[in-house]
């Protein structure tokens, strides 16, 4: 049964050749090795910045001049659908160069994602007639499977094509049973990957917990949210994707003072603006984040929790991809929104 399952998941999707949002490449980017100067490198104070190959290195490249501007790591986006809205030169334009995929077709796992570290899910595994599959998510968005083999047989399917993670669905209508999504958790971890679920309500983000969830997809939207399950546990913010209601703020903060790892995501494909999403930071803001743990949110933190081993520092050897800005991010960290320029892996792809 689950080879046809897999068969039917499979669906190629073509990225779109649009132009990045926020502006491109300026005409005079330089090209080679650079070293920016003048700038204060967050968390490595006013240090000459140099991109060697497209990794920071030495500091004889052609001298950049950034004087007065702050120098942060490009961001990593932990929800996005580029199946929904295939976009990567844009989402790296706008200034994220790692993503976590939450939902694709299994074919999508083996194609190119343009400049973009790319970790992702494949199919959600459900129950047949489950959510995705009961809906929007028909042609190859979801993996049904009837029992606790069937369900650690998928895990090790989707890996096998490529997955960086699993997730599961706790949405209403059929569901896995409890045998089934503890199977999911265990085959998972047995295989090195992490679960993700999409559990907006306290019942099922309380259930998803207590079988072995590593990370909650969407911040939970229902004000009986028990947070303090999720200590040790990961949350990806996503509060834009449901209104960024007063609810849902207050739960990313219960979550947060509980202990669990907070993510910035967006749910891009949902949510349309490709790249550091401003309206996400300002909830952040907003649910009283601070600048450093916003920023910590979208680069160091999640770079650990995934794995993208070169991205979320900018220290000798990572990829020298990173937002130039016009402001302190610790003070302010609307500025993230709005990069004075983007540069991936050693190249200058956008500039105001």
């Amino acid at each position: 049964m689950l080879p046809f399952l897999l068969a039917c998941a499979h669906l190629e999707s073509t990225p779109s050749d649009g132009a990045p949002a926020g502006g491109g490449a300026a005409e005079s980017a330089p090209t080679g090795d650079v070293v920016l100067t003048g700038a204060t490198v967050v968390g490595r104070g006013r240090v000459d910045l140099g991109f060697v190959d497209g990794r920071v290195g030495d500091t004889t490249g052609t001298p950049v001049d950034e004087s007065g501007r702050w120098i942060v790591p490009a961001f990593i986006d932990s929800h996005v659908h580029l199946a929904y809205l295939p976009e990567p030169e844009a989402m790296a334009a706008g200034g994220v160069a790692g993503v976590v995929d939450l939902a694709a077709p299994v074919g999508f796992l083996a194609q190119s994602h343009g400049p973009l570290r790319f970790l992702g899910a494949g199919p959600m595994i459900t129950a047949p007639a489950g959510y995705p599959l009961n809906s929007w998510g028909a042609a190859g968005y979801g993996l049904g499977v009837v029992d606790a083999p069937e369900a650690a047989a998928a895990v090790d399917a989707l890996v096998d094509a490529g997955a960086g993670l699993i997730k599961v669905p706790l949405a209403g209508g059929p569901e896995l049973d409890d045998a089934a999504f503890a199977a999911v958790v265990a085959q998972a971890h047995a295989r090195g990957v992490k679960v993700a679920v999409h559990a907006l309500d306290a019942d099922s983000a309380a259930r998803a917990a207590g079988l072995g969830a590593d990370v909650l997809a969407h911040t939970p939207v229902d004000p009986a949210l028990d947070a303090s399950a999720w200590k040790g546990r990961a949350v990806i913010s996503t509060l834009g994707a449901f209104g960024g209601s007063t609810t849902t703020r207050a739960n990313l903060a219960a979550l947060r003072d509980a202990g669990a790892t907070v993510l910035y995501g967006t749910d891009f494909g949902n949510t349309r603006t490709p790249g550091v999403d401003p309206d996400e930071i300002a909830l952040l803001m907003e649910a009283g984040f601070s600048g450093a743990e916003i920023l910590a949110a979208g680069t160091s933190t999640p770079a650990t929790f995934w794995g993208f081993t070169d991205l979320g520092d900018l220290t000798p050897g990572k990829a020298a991809s990173a937002l130039v800005l016009d402001a302190d991010p610790l003070v302010d960290p609307t500025t993230l929104g709005r990069p004075v320029e983007v540069w991936i892996d050693g190249q200058r792809v956008a500039a105001r």
